[in-house]
């Protein structure tokens, strides 16, 4: 190790500590990956110790620098810091349970299993980096938003990455990341693990690109250090000179490239056998012997150096103390900004949406009667009424604003020159939106939102998918939601899209069938604080439906027209741009002397949350179900007897056309729903209510 006046012999054991706990950890739970957290610890030794400004023991302070470890993998390094700085989790015991079940320790950190300290899920390569520029932008723009010239900063924080060589291969860190030099984020550092290795071996296999290079072209700054594996000077400098950068007015975000050697004092150090498996018994006690410690003791902390660690709680302490008297007297001289900056960190909406019927008082209404509308429009409309009335609403489109209809009116872009901005310009960037929209979520402070249209969600199905491993409140705005977007074809007509997002838990999906659904399933969404939404909007123009309601819709699904009889025929039941075409079918029905109750279901995943008895009342015991909806069918026989929908690809013709063609007219499900009542008029009907209790 080099010393100098920052570091001195105690450091070199605590790295060292650092490496032979990990190497334990792994080797208790005979799996794991090793190899990272032996050759990173001098780096994140240097973050724990010296660099990043953090409480253990008030974890959630919102002035926290956020630290992110991308390469997830190597979790037992976290772990470990964790421990060893005072959290109160993860205990001792907690390391010795990794990846066990029921610990907190699980095979890669997640942010929702109860561990303090986790700010962003990680494993899923790519995700962490792209988590942490939505972070960063959410330093960004609430430092604009809330710091005043007359006080000291009540919000000024960094954002540390350390990452490998596989989140820098995955296409959604590249997305990301050429965002945040887009964006300037200056207080963006990222410790890059330089070890040339991956699961298949060396990196030349399949890498050879100069990452430093791609970094510079992005708008990033670029450092070295060559030594990572003693040089915790160099380390320390870099981190440093990327720190004092941040407040100019050039200001990029870094990249501090470190050559280190995996597993670093392992047999099989520098190689891809230390990545994902365990060192061995012996080979854990040749790294003990190597550094110094007792090979037949497992889990030690040396006195010394678990006292320095435990020194990173007392300057927390003092750190959260000082940070008290500056809000003091910003909340002096700012009082109503203060009272707004509690509440946002709190996690209170607004009193205007407070609850479901004051929120449905500030959305547009859409009455029986009033003219057509696509629901993309009248979505812009209630989520610019929504936006006026929450200030934390923050997001943008992937290059589709005018067709996802998502601009904020009156507000600015966030840029690197206007932070203060709420609209965000994605760029064709899906997956990487998917991505930043979670680490504005996971930073607090802010429901993001994202958009698209529903075919390109294939492109962001990772990311959301940690949106609900994770427990955030994302809305994902999806439009042109299914064939009926008419010409672009099936390449942009989505078939499987609402199948995939449906089958993902803690995702609600959403597809509201007029204006005053929209509103309902907005609300709707809002209230949803540890769960993403999905809301599906049509390209087409949709007639406001009697019957409809936002009351409705926080039920998932709901009767809009009963028969009137004792015993209804049969039951239609849809969603979106189809309940319409169910309700036109229901009349010619009705003429034909049939008894026929309309069903709208907006959200599925809602209503399998109901009573068995609301269920009961929505679909009668003995009635044949039908369903319809202009996608893929699967899914639907959890309620239908019957399904109408998708089973190939669309076509590329006007919309109109092609619900003709593929059986959507309204005289095409009434023959189906005549043919289905025919076919039970003999025959019991199963009761498929009892499969949702």
């Amino acid at each position: 190790m080099k010393k100098s006046k920052h570091f001195e012999d105690l450091d070199l054991k605590c790295v060292n500590t650092i490496r032979t706990l990990c190497a334990d950890v792994v080797q208790k739970a005979n799996s794991g990956h090793p190899g990272a957290p032996m050759g990173c610890a001098p780096m994140a030794h240097v973050l724990f110790t010296r660099s990043m400004k953090y409480a253990p023991s008030h974890p959630d302070w919102m002035d926290r620098d956020r630290f992110v470890l991308s390469n997830g993998h190597g979790c037992a390094l976290l772990y470990a810091l964790l421990h060893l700085t005072g959290y109160e989790r993860p205990t001792m015991d907690d390391l010795k349970k990794f990846r066990q079940l029921d610990s907190v320790t699980p095979g890669h950190p997640e942010r929702a299993h109860g561990l303090a300290g986790i700010e962003v899920t990680t494993g899923p390569l790519g995700q962490g980096i792209s988590n942490a520029v939505g972070l960063a932008i959410a330093e960004k723009h609430l430092a604009a938003e809330f710091n005043e010239p007359d006080c000291e900063p009540v919000v000024d924080h960094f954002t540390f990455v350390i990452t490998g060589d596989g989140c820098l291969q995955e296409g959604v860190s590249s997305e990301a990341c050429s965002l945040a030099g887009h964006l300037k984020l200056s207080k963006l550092i990222v410790l890059y693990d330089d070890n040339n290795i991956t699961i298949d071996g060396e990196t030349s296999l399949s890498f050879t690109e100069d990452v430093a290079k791609r970094y510079e072209a992005y708008g990033w700054r670029v450092v070295s250090v060559a030594d990572g594996n003693h040089d915790l000077q160099g380390i320390y400098e870099a981190v440093e000179a990327a720190k004092e950068q941040a407040s100019r007015a050039d200001g990029k975000p870094t990249m501090i490239k470190i050559k280190t050697t995996i597993g670093f004092g392992a047999a099989k150090a520098g190689t891809d056998g230390v990545h994902g498996a365990p060192l061995g018994a012996k080979d854990v006690e040749s790294v003990k012997s190597k550094f110094g410690f007792n090979p037949q003791e497992s889990f030690a902390v040396p006195e010394d150096a678990g006292k320095f660690f435990l020194e990173q709680k007392k300057k927390g302490e003092q750190l959260i103390e000082a940070w008290t008297r500056k809000f003091a007297a910003y909340q002096a001289k700012h009082p109503e900004k203060a009272a707004e900056f509690v509440r946002r960190q709190k996690g209170l909406l607004p009193d205007k949406l407070s609850t479901i019927e004051k929120a449905a008082e500030l959305v547009p209404k859409y009455p029986f009667g009033s003219p057509a509308i696509a629901s993309r429009n009248s979505s812009e409309k209630v989520l610019n009424a929504i936006a006026a009335a929450l200030p934390e609403l923050i997001g943008g489109s992937a290059d589709l604003t005018g067709s996802n209809k998502t601009e904020l009116k009156g507000n600015k872009d966030f840029q690197a020159d206007t932070p203060e901005g709420r609209y965000m310009r994605y760029g064709v960037r899906e997956h990487g939106m998917a991505a930043v929209c979670n680490g504005l979520a996971a930073h607090g402070m802010y429901i993001p939102f994202g958009a698209t249209f529903l075919n390109f969600i294939g492109y962001a199905l990772g990311a959301m998918r940690l949106s609900a491993i994770s427990k955030l409140r994302v809305l994902y705005i999806m439009t042109h939601d299914s064939i009926g977007l008419g010409e672009d074809g099936p390449t942009h007509q989505p078939i499987e899209a609402l199948i995939s997002l449906r089958a993902i838990p803690n995702m609600y999906v959403f597809r509201p069938a007029d204006g005053t659904e929209v509103g309902g399933c907005y609300i709707k969404a809002l209230h949803l604080e540890h769960s993403p939404s999905t809301l599906c909007f049509s390209r087409q123009d949709l007639p406001c439906l009697a019957g409809t309601s936002v009351e409705g819709v926080q039920h998932g699904g709901y009767v809009i027209i009963q028969s009137g009889a004792a015993k209804d025929d049969v039951v239609l039941v849809s969603s979106g741009s189809e309940v319409y075409l169910a309700v036109n079918a229901a009349e010619m029905l009705k003429k034909d002397g049939l008894n026929v109750r309309v069903v709208s279901m907006p959200c599925c995943d809602l209503f399998d949350e109901q009573t068995p008895e609301y269920k009961k009342s929505v679909f009668p015991q003995g009635v044949p179900v039908i369903s319809i909806e202009a996608s893929g069918v699967h899914g639907w026989e959890r309620y239908s007897h019957y399904q109408i929908g998708m089973r190939s690809f669309g076509a590329s013709a006007p919309f109109k056309q092609l619900y003709t063609r593929f059986g959507f007219d309204p005289d095409q499900i009434a023959a189906k729903a005549k043919a289905v009542v025919e076919f039970y008029k003999n025959k019991p009907v199963t009761w498929l209510v009892d499969r949702l209790d």
